[in-house]
C-alpha cells in the first residue's frame, strides 16, 4: 500500500510569499528579477497585487509661471569679482544665488584666491563671509595681511558645525559666502563622519538651499582624491551651478583655473595665475612663461601654439634622444600625453625614416604647461627628429598640426588665431596642415602634407 505524503503542497508552502509576473508574456516567479526568464525582456517583472504609487495632489506654488519674455533676467546677471582671469572663466563674474564648487590639490592656492575675491567684494561695500573649517580665524587674518586682503566688510569665522555656520550667515547677511571646505563641515542631524558621502550631501544641500532662498553667492572649496577627481558624492557636482578645477604643479608658480561645468557661461575658458608670496595675481598674457630664452637655436626644441578655450598660448616642446644599450629603450614624458608621444615616435620611425628603436627618448614642455590637444603633434615630431639628428630647427619657426598614423598632417581648429599669436610674439614662419587659407599678416605659412615633407622643409640645405 502506498504511503500518504505529509509534505505540504506548493501553494501552502508559499504562504503569503509574493508572486511576480512579467507584464509582457505572463511568466511568473517567486522572487523579483530584472529580466524575464521567458521572453528575456528587461524591467517588465512586477509584483502581483502591488500597491500602486501614491499620487501627489496639486499644491500652492511659490511663484506663478510667466511667459518666457516676461521673466526678469537681471537677477541672473553676473557681477565682476575684480579678478579678471577668474571672471574670464566664470563668463563675466559671479551670479547672485549661484553656488560655485572650486576643487584642487592641497597647497595649490584655493584659499588665497578666494580670500582675495572676498576682500575685493567687501571693499565695494558688500558684506563677505569666509567660514573656514581647516584653519583658525587668526591664521586667515595673517594671510590676509600678507596679500593685502583686509577690508572692513570682510568677516571671518572658524566653524565646522553646519548649524553654527548658518547662524553666522543669519547674523552677517553676506552677499558672498566662502566655505573652506565643504568636507570639513558636518551636521548633527545625520550620521557619518565629516567628509563622508552622507555628510557632504547634507551640508551641500543645505547651503545650496540657503543660497537660493537668500540670493547669496556661495563658493564651496572641495578636496580632490589622489586621481584628481572631486572627493565626495558625484551628486555634489550635479547640485552646484559651477564647477571649477584649480590646477598647478607645486614646484611651479603657474596656476590654471578651468571650468568643468558652468550654467552661466562657457566651459572652454581657462584662467592663468601667478602664485607668489604676496598673493595670487592674474596673467592676462602667459605665453612668455612657456618659452625658453636663448640666443641660439638648440637641437630637440620646437615651438607650437595651443588653444586653451579661446586663448592661444605659445608653448615650447623639448626632446632629448640619447643612444642606449637596453633591449627596451626608455620613453619618458612631462606635460605631454605619453600614449600620444609613443604613437608619434612610431610614425616618425615608420613614415619619416627616423631611427629611434635604439635610443631613449625624453619629451617635455617648458613652464609646466600641459599640451593635450592633437595640434601639438607636429611640434613633438619635429622636436624628436631634431634631437635624433642633433640639428636645430630654423629660428622663429612654429609648427601646428595633428599627425595621423599614415604620417599625414591633419587640419586643426583656430589656425588663424594661433598664427596671429605667434606673429605677435615674433615668430615669422609656421608649418601648417594643407588647406590653411586664412593666414594673418606677419607670418609665412608653409603647408606640409605629411611628416616626411615637414622634416624635409626644416632640413638645412
Amino acid at each position: 500500500m502506498a504511503r500518504s505524503s505529509t509534505r505540504p503542497s506548493t501553494s501552502s508552502a508559499r504562504g503569503t510569499r509574493p508572486t511576480y509576473r512579467c507584464a509582457e508574456c505572463g511568466w511568473q516567479t517567486t522572487k523579483w528579477v530584472g529580466r524575464c526568464g521567458e521572453c528575456q525582456a528587461w524591467g517588465t517583472v512586477d509584483e502581483v497585487g502591488a500597491v500602486p504609487l501614491r499620487t501627489v495632489a496639486p499644491g500652492p506654488v511659490s511663484s506663478p509661471a510667466l511667459p518666457i519674455a516676461d521673466v526678469d533676467v537681471e537677477a541672473a546677471r553676473s557681477r565682476p569679482t575684480g579678478v579678471g582671469e577668474l571672471d574670464r572663466v566664470l563668463g563675466g563674474g559671479l551670479v547672485p544665488g549661484a553656488v560655485v564648487l572650486l576643487a584642487g590639490e592641497p597647497g595649490v592656492g584655493k584659499s588665497t584666491l578666494l580670500l582675495e575675491v572676498a576682500a575685493r567684494c567687501a571693499s565695494e561695500g558688500s558684506p563677505s563671509l569666509v567660514v573656514t573649517g581647516e584653519e583658525s580665524a587668526a591664521q586667515v587674518r595673517l594671510r590676509a595681511e600678507r596679500i593685502g586682503a583686509l577690508a572692513s566688510h570682510l568677516f571671518l569665522a572658524s566653524e565646522t558645525d553646519l548649524a553654527s555656520l548658518l547662524g553666522h550667515v543669519e547674523a552677517v547677511a553676506p552677499s558672498l559666502l566662502v566655505v573652506d571646505s565643504v568636507q570639513t563641515v558636518s551636521s548633527a542631524d545625520v550620521d557619518g563622519t565629516p567628509g563622508g558621502v552622507t555628510q557632504v550631501r547634507q551640508v551641500a544641500g543645505t547651503l545650496i538651499r540657503e543660497a537660493k532662498e537668500r540670493g547669496i553667492t556661495t563658493v564651496l572649496v572641495g578636496h580632490v582624491t589622489k586621481d584628481g577627481s572631486i572627493a565626495g558624492p558625484r551628486v555634489l557636482e550635479h547640485l552646484v551651478d559651477v564647477v571649477l578645477a584649480f590646477e598647478g604643479d607645486r614646484h611651479s608658480r603657474l596656476r590654471l583655473v578651468r571650468a568643468v561645468k558652468n550654467r552661466y557661461g562657457p566651459t572652454d575658458e581657462v584662467g592663468c595665475f601667478d602664485l607668489a608670496d604676496s598673493g595670487i595675481t592674474g596673467l592676462p598674457d602667459p605665453s612668455g612663461l612657456f618659452l625658453s630664452r636663448r640666443d641660439e637655436p638648440v637641437p630637440g626644441t620646437c615651438v607650437t601654439v595651443t588653444l586653451e578655450g579661446t586663448r592661444p598660448l605659445v608653448a615650447e616642446v623639448q626632446a632629448l634622444v640619447a643612444p642606449t644599450s637596453l633591449a627596451t629603450p626608455r620613453r619618458a614624458t612631462s606635460g605631454l600625453d605619453s600614449s600620444r608621444v609613443a604613437m608619434i615616435l612610431a610614425v616618425l620611425e615608420r613614415r619619416g625614416g627616423v631611427r629611434l628603436s635604439n635610443a631613449d627618448v625624453y619629451a617635455a614642455t617648458v613652464g609646466g604647461v600641459r599640451l593635450a590637444e592633437p595640434a601639438a603633434d607636429l611640434a613633438v615630431a619635429l622636436a624628436v627628429a631634431g634631437g635624433a639628428a642633433d640639428t636645430p630647427l630654423p629660428s622663429g619657426l612654429v609648427a601646428v598640426g595633428e599627425v595621423g598614423l599614415a604620417g599625414e598632417v591633419r587640419r586643426v581648429t583656430g589656425v588663424r588665431r594661433r598664427l596671429a599669436e605667434a606673429a605677435r610674439l615674433g615668430f615669422p614662419r609656421a608649418l601648417v596642415p594643407p588647406g590653411t587659407d586664412d593666414v594673418p599678416d606677419g607670418v609665412t605659412a608653409t603647408e606640409v602634407p605629411d611628416v616626411r615633407a615637414a622634416l624635409a622643409s626644416v632640413r638645412p640645405a
